[in-house]
């Protein structure tokens, strides 16, 4: 069956991976001139690596275990909230993974052959009849599919398209900013697989280990107005940040510009009535948008695409519309599930006043064993 996959992210590569392992035609379209991933560490949750089990691609990635024994949340200052046992967490659900994205995109994509490959071909539009889809690119057909897998994104004009009456994206007022760098001598690592938040402004630092000479962390503060680029965000962190743990300010000034990436928050305004549209799906981001203060974006995306080559398995044309709206059963509450959780987290974090004092106060009433079983339980989901 010819599927087309749009959108060379994280999770379109693992779905074009998946599918083409299962024996279907498959071409991917990507807008950038060559497959490639940008950005800093990223976490794959339990969940999302047994997903890639399923897709047979987790074996180089499972290496990469989130090493340390506690994970923390903590003020602004490094003085703990809630403390959990991490070993115990892992013992319960599994281990999550602490990866470079870039490294990541790179073991994704290793088994798709390059001539499956389309870069520099933005797909402008999709144009379904009963029979397949046409693949619109430059305003010309580029393709004809049985079956249109679209993970373009945060920004999908795909879902647009298919979706015209949801409103699309919201932004939180949040910015996020992080970084990666080499791991500096003498790290404090009581603050490694961990946050801090501050009540006083409603920012959050965050921090993880990848591998073992490698430090990512990110930041979430309040943004006024359109994202600044990555030098004055950098300089607005810093002064917001003066007093925190002096580990907080170290790590953001040592870590090399070009290594800084900035974003405003957004997520989808309300969850999608449907992943699906005839024999077109949604995925990822294009399909449940949601802030990162879960850290379960690619792992929904992983699902997304394990539940996708799933169902279309041994497919024939005629299927596909009745095999995608069983992808749509399947993914759409548990995602759309996470997403309302991710931003409800969101929030949490970003509380100020009186509220957060009360927010501080109940977590550090927390037992340890509870906020394990918390964390596993999150990791599970």
């Amino acid at each position: 069956m010819r599927i087309v996959v749009v959108g060379a992210g994280l999770g379109g590569v693992a779905a074009a991976a998946g599918l083409h392992r299962t024996g279907h035609e498959v071409t991917l379209f990507e807008r950038a001139p060559e497959l490639r991933e940008a950005g800093t560490g990223i976490v794959i949750m339990p969940v999302g690596l047994r997903a890639l089990d399923a897709l047979g691609l987790a074996e180089d990635i499972r290496g990469h275990d989130l090493r340390g024994g506690h994970f923390g949340l903590r003020d602004w200052r490094g003085r703990p909230l809630l403390i959990t046992d991490l070993v115990q967490a892992q013992r319960q659900v599994g281990t999550p993974a602490m990866i470079d994205r870039t490294e990541l995109h790179r073991l994704l994509r290793a088994p798709l052959p390059a001539e499956l490959v389309r870069a520099a071909t933005p797909v402008e539009r999709l144009e379904p009849d009963p029979e397949g889809v046409t693949v619109i690119s430059g305003g010309e057909p580029v393709a004809r599919a049985d079956a249109v897998i679209a993970a373009d994104g945060i920004g999908s004009k795909l879902r647009a398209q298919l979706m015209p009456g949801h409103p699309g994206l919201r932004r939180t007022g949040r910015m996020d900013l992080r970084g990666m760098l080499p791991r500096p001598p003498g790290t404090a690592t009581d603050l490694l697989n961990g946050q801090l938040v501050d009540r006083r402004s409603g920012a959050m630092f965050g921090l993880f280990p990848v591998g073992d000479d490698r430090l990512y962390w990110f930041t979430d503060s309040a943004l006024h107005g359109p994202p600044p680029g990555a030098d004055e965000a950098r300089r607005q962190m810093l002064s917001l940040m003066a007093d925190w743990h002096p580990l907080v300010t170290a790590l953001i000034e040592a870590t090399p510009p070009d290594a800084i990436y900035v974003d405003p928050i957004a997520g989808l305004a309300e969850p999608l009535p449907s992943f699906v549209a005839g024999r077109i799906a949604l995925l990822g981001d294009a399909a449940h948008a949601m802030p990162p203060d879960l850290g379960q974006g690619a792992s929904q995306a992983f699902e997304d695409a394990a539940a996708l080559t799933r169902h279309l398995m041994g497919a024939e044309p005629a299927d596909v519309a009745q095999r995608l709206l069983r992808y749509d059963a399947e993914r759409r509450p548990e995602a759309n599930r996470i997403m309302r959780a991710a931003s409800r987290q969101s929030r949490l974090t970003s509380r100020t006043g009186a509220t957060a004092w009360l927010r501080d106060t109940l977590l550090r009433a927390v037992p340890s064993w509870l906020a394990t079983r918390q964390l596993a339980a999150l990791w599970h989901a």
